[in-house]
């Protein structure tokens, strides 16, 4: 008897597991138009409501990258690594991060996106170099991951097509929370992007999309569980996002923070963030025989330069002013209106919370409220002080970056909603809050 989509959908409002063949049958048929939205808008409910075995999980994941051309580079260099965030307010990880590790000796390509709601892209960001071009040829993708060992472009066109049209579908069907969906929709163009090795950030707090640790770890276990079925080499780490990482919000101004880092000079939060997670990334290749050594690594090309000349050979190569990585204030465009956000009281600070930054940058012109909005790439915040920090009254919190007065206006009445103090001292969060590897 031939498959039914209807019988799928049954089967899984029921509360029973797909087999592979019927995960493949509905992706697949969906991905070409046989089976309409209707179809698959309940499919989707179904899948939120009642869950999914990782191994069902893994089987629409391997089906979603199946949906078009995947990107294999074992003829290129071997391993290739990737990191990929699940979103968060000021986080630059990727901008700092891939060159210390191409500097050190490990290649990194990467397919990045474009922010959407509250959390930034890394496409906008790199965006704000004069020249720099996100959409690259497979070949150009290739060439350059083995000229330069560094590569961070948009997605092609066919790369992981279902989980496009899926991930538009779920945006207006409610379904976007499904843990089993989120897992498969980020895998996806992960193994369809050629990695073979990944290293995962899963942001957590009310910056990020998981607010809970105990969501964040649910969604990393479950990743990293795909990825070894998968046959690739996946860790994740659960990261905070109650406040902004390190001190910039927006696109610009993070570039600059990023390039400050590769300096030496960068805020000692995301510092420690990129050095961790570089070493991490070089041991899970097999570059170094230990986090240890792999630390070690990444703090000498940081030192000696060798990071930041690599930053400026990528940018260069994608179309960029290369001169940014020298001196990004000549290079990239400021916002026309800076306004000082200053302290009304005097107090320990218990709460810098990083939705509120995410979201008026969002208003300034930084982000998008929907896909394709264009974006200032100038505008956004930068702290000046942050959880645990003594700040006295009529002390700066914060400089606005805008493009009218009344703007930064409207921004510092939000943002001020954003803090609140304590008389008494307190912790700043821990940054990594679990690592997962199996």
């Amino acid at each position: 008897m031939p498959m039914r989509a209807v019988d799928i959908i049954a089967k899984k409002r029921d509360g029973l597991a797909l087999t592979t063949e019927e995960i493949e049958f509905f992706i697949q048929g969906y991905t070409r138009g046989d089976i309409p939205d209707y179809q698959a808008a309940a499919w989707a409910m179904a899948v939120l409501l009642r869950g999914m075995t990782d191994r069902e999980v893994t089987d629409l994941t391997l089906s979603m990258a199946h949906s078009g051309e995947i990107l294999d580079l074992s003829d290129v260099v071997k391993p290739v690594a990737d990191k990929h965030s699940t979103g968060g307010v000021g986080d630059k990880v990727t901008l700092a991060l891939a060159p210390l590790v191409a500097a050190a000796g490990q290649p990194i390509g990467k397919m990045s996106g474009r922010g959407l709601g509250f959390s930034g892209g890394t496409l906008d960001k790199l965006e704000s170099i004069p020249g720099w071009r996100a959409e690259l040829s497979i070949e150009a993708f290739k060439k350059q991951l083995a000229e330069i060992g560094i590569v961070v472009a948009g997605q092609t066109a066919n790369l992981a097509p279902a989980d496009k049209k899926l991930y538009a579908l779920r945006d207006v069907t409610a379904t976007v929370p499904s843990m089993a969906l989120i897992a498969s929709s980020v895998m996806s163009k992960k193994l369809a992007a050629g990695a073979d090795v990944i290293l995962l950030d899963v942001k957590s707090g009310n910056g990020a999309f998981m607010e809970t640790v105990e969501e964040a770890a649910e969604l990393a276990r479950l990743m990293v569980s795909i990825g070894n079925m998968a046959g690739r080499t996946v860790a994740a780490r659960v990261t905070d996002m109650n406040q902004p990482l390190g001190f910039a919000v927006g696109n610009a101004l993070e570039v600059k923070e990023a390039i400050a880092t590769l300096k030496g000079e960068g805020p000692p939060d995301f510092t420690e963030l990129i050095l961790t997670e570089s070493a991490h990334l070089l041991h899970m290749c097999g570059r170094v025989s230990s986090v240890e050594e792999g630390r070690r690594r990444v703090e000498e090309v940081l030192q000696n330069g060798q990071a930041l000349r690599k930053f400026q050979v990528f940018v260069a190569y994608q179309g960029g002013d290369p001169r940014v990585a020298d001196d990004p204030d000549r290079v990239l465009e400021a916002a026309s209106v800076v306004l000082p956000l200053t302290s009304p009281q005097a107090g320990y600070l218990k709460e810098v919370r990083a939705r509120t930054f995410g979201e008026v940058t969002v208003k300034l012109g930084g982000g998008r409220e929907k896909k394709g909005d264009p974006i200032d790439h100038r505008v956004g915040v930068v702290l000046n002080a942050k959880i645990g920090d003594w700040v006295d009254a009529g002390q700066v919190l914060c400089h606005i970056h805008a493009r009218t007065r009344a703007e930064a206006e409207a921004a510092a009445q939000e943002l001020l909603t954003a803090y609140a103090w304590s008389e008494t001292p307190v912790e700043p969060p821990a940054l990594i809050k679990m690592t997962i590897s199996h």
